[in-house]
């Protein structure tokens, strides 16, 4: 099998993805996303599976001097968005990592050195310069540290996992995606990422749904899916389904990460 490879593309002007996809066993091919703000003060947005760390370090390099990075914004410490943390920190020596207090206690947990968090709480939000990242719960996660954010500058929303879908090829955007297909790989990822969804209140999280909706992003970026623009009704309307899908035979998320990670040590 052919090593997978990270490839770069630009949102928007001065934001970029690194994209590769991974098998997970028969149930389809995940997207695994990272992005590049080149803002005053540039940010990355996690940082991919250890597994990849070659192909995901060349992508990185391609996009952006590391040295340049003044944070790393983590949305969760989950192993496919934490893998290449320290590996990054060291080629990024100026570079503060951005996450809330229960993350930081997951990394230190987990071995990593945390002494340079930047903690944001509640009601704060991070200032680069030319623009303001301000952190937003989405609308569903698998780990309870998870914050995405909204770019005032771009109007660009970052979901971390939330949208994710699995697919059965990969695709530079997310409209390019026949809706169906669309459909049903959303409502797969959300009975592994999110199998409480089924029991979720239905107000409650159609509401979580409007905001997102009324928010109007130019575009949103998942750690999970293509790209999406002009889709934010299509992508609410599937998650809002979500709730009454039910049950999935699925693996949940720990056999996921298990799959995930074997896939791409074989593939490396």
């Amino acid at each position: 099998m052919n090593a997978p490879s990270f490839d770069t593309a630009h949102v928007t002007a001065d934001t970029t993805s690194l994209s590769t996809v991974v098998p997970v066993g028969d149930l389809g091919l995940l997207h695994v996303n990272a992005f590049v703000v080149k803002s005053a003060l540039p940010v990355l947005v996690d940082t991919g599976p250890a597994a990849l760390r070659e192909p995901f370090l060349a992508a990185l390099g391609r996009t952006i001097d590391p040295a340049d990075l003044r944070y790393v914004w983590m949305s969760h410490m989950d192993a496919d968005h934490l893998g290449n943390l320290s590996a990054v920190l060291e080629r990024a020596p100026q570079a503060k990592v951005i996450t809330n207090f229960l993350g930081m206690a997951k990394m230190g947990l987990l071995g990593h050195d945390t002494s340079r968090v930047q903690l944001i709480g509640p009601g704060e939000e991070l200032d680069l310069g030319d623009r303001r990242l301000v952190p937003l719960k989405p609308p569903y996660y698998d780990a309870p540290e998870t914050t995405g954010f909204f770019d005032t500058a771009t109007r660009v929303l970052f979901s971390a996992d939330a949208f994710g879908a699995l697919l059965p090829g990969g695709a530079a955007e997310a409209a390019a995606i026949d809706p169906e297909t669309l459909r049903e790989g959303m409502l797969k990822w959300a009975a592994i990422d999110a199998p409480w969804l089924s029991t979720a209140d239905p107000r409650a999280f159609g509401g979580l749904l409007r905001n997102i909706e009324r928010l109007d992003p130019s575009a949103i970026i998942s750690g999970h899916l293509p790209v999406a623009r002009g889709v934010t009704g299509r992508l609410a309307a599937n998650l809002n389904e979500a709730l009454s899908a039910g049950v999935f035979d699925v693996p949940d998320h720990d056999t996921f990460e298990r799959l995930i990670g074997a896939q791409s040590a074989l593939a490396a």
